[in-house]
Formats: structure tokens, sequence, C-alpha cells
């Protein structure tokens, strides 16, 4: 029994590993999504300023360039950690599995010990109730 406590806090800890991992995901996407859209504010400033909405004019501010390639840099790492974010929460689901079998297989083992230690008491219950009754016999 003492290999199957260990398992199961192994398997606990795998799974509050998955979870801490999924929620610095779940962070990352949103720090990156505000990011994105405080670089997006701040290239309508610039181009209101500027008076030039075209990134192709000469005269584009390069501030704003450079704020909207950055912007496009967050979009495309949230969309690779979205990808990640899924890989992750397949694997925080795996280990909750694996947690839940060795669990059920740990509440069966208990659940059997408790009937045997039942039946035995049961029988010693039984073979004094019988030496009782013999002894009443005799008497």
């Amino acid at each position: 029994m003492k290999s199957r406590d260990t398992l199961i806090r192994l398997k606990k800890f795998q799974v509050d590993e998955r979870r801490r991992r999924v929620a610095q995901i779940e962070g990352m996407i949103a720090d990156f999504q505000r990011m994105s859209v405080d670089l997006e504010r701040e290239i309508q400033t610039e181009q209101e300023r500027a008076g030039i909405s075209d990134p192709t004019h000469f005269a584009y501010p390069t501030y704003a360039k450079a704020a909207i390639q950055r912007r496009e840099n967050l979009t495309r790492s949230a969309d690779e950690l979205r990808a990640q974010l899924e890989d992750a929460r397949a694997q925080l689901s795996e280990a909750y599995d694996e947690l839940k079998k060795v669990e059920l297989l740990d509440e069966r083992d208990q659940a059997r010990e408790r009937a045997e230690e039942n039946a035995r008491e049961q029988a010693d219950l039984d073979s004094i109730g019988l030496m009782r009754s013999r002894m009443g016999a005799i008497a």
C-alpha cells in the first residue's frame, strides 16, 4: 500500500503541474492579447497624429510601422501558444485520468481489505457465539 500512496502522490503532483502549465499558457495568451490591443491603440494614435493611415505611404510614421510589426509578432506568438494550450489541456486530461485510475484501484483495495476484516471479525464473533452456545448446552 505504501507504493500505491506514493503513486497517488506522484499522479496528484503531475496533475498539479499540468494545471499550472495550462494556467501559465492562458496567462501568457491574455498578456499577449492585452499588449496587442495596447499596440493597436498606439498605432491609431500615431496615425491620427501624422494624418497618414496607409503603411505603404513614404511618410508613414516609423513608430507605427514598428508597432504593427510588434503586434503581428504578438498575434503569431499567441496563436502558437493556443496550439500549446490545447496540448497542455490534453496532457492535463490524461494526467487526471491516470490519477483517477490509481485512486479507483486504491479504493478497491481498501474496500477488499475492509470486507476481509469484516469477514474475519464475523468469523470471530461466530466462533465466540458457538463456544457460548456449547458452554450453555454443557451447563
